[in-house]
């Protein structure tokens, strides 16, 4: 009998098959995913439903995962962006820990090896902000120990490239 060891840890899926018209297509969709199929299939050369019929099978196979807008922080008036090191008493992913990624001001949170156990990126509008996010994180159950890097300039910030 399979007995699951961690039921939070999703199941590995192989890769999905990409041509290379599919990773044209997801390049051009990462820089501007309001393009029209018709507009796809122009800089693609095929035609608009051969671009929708792709798009389609990219989503049902998870390689799209989601269609969203990209907001800036900064004119959200969320302008202090930091990185925390969350060191927890236990390395699993137990629903205290998961909390952190509940918290409003948490965008990505990510399992990592070395002296932490866990990387958040969160966005402030204040150092006073950041304080009191600090506190909160301290006050859940398994945080032993944060660390924190507030971003001075972002060089480069996009999600993976369709190689």
């Amino acid at each position: 009998m399979d007995t699951e060891t961690n039921p939070v840890r999703p199941k590995a899926r192989p890769p999905a098959a990409l041509d290379a018209v599919d990773r044209k297509l997801l390049g051009l969709l990462a820089e501007d995913a309001s393009l029209s199929y018709a507009r796809l299939g122009e800089l693609l050369h095929l035609s608009p439903p051969a671009v929708h019929e792709r798009v389609k099978r990219l989503r049902r196979e998870g390689v799209i995962r989601a269609t969203v807008a990209r907001l800036d922080g900064a004119l959200m008036g969320r302008t202090l962006l930091a990185f925390i090191h969350v060191r927890t008493s236990s390395f699993g992913k137990d629903r205290a820990t998961l909390a952190l990624g509940e918290l409003p001001e948490v965008e990505e949170m990510h399992a990592v090896t070395g002296d932490a156990c866990l990387i958040l990126k969160a966005r402030t509008a204040s150092t006073a902000e950041l304080e009191g996010l600090l506190a909160r994180l301290h006050g859940i159950e398994g945080v032993l120990e944060t660390r924190s890097y507030v971003v001075l300039s972002t060089q480069v910030e996009r999600g993976p490239r369709p190689l």
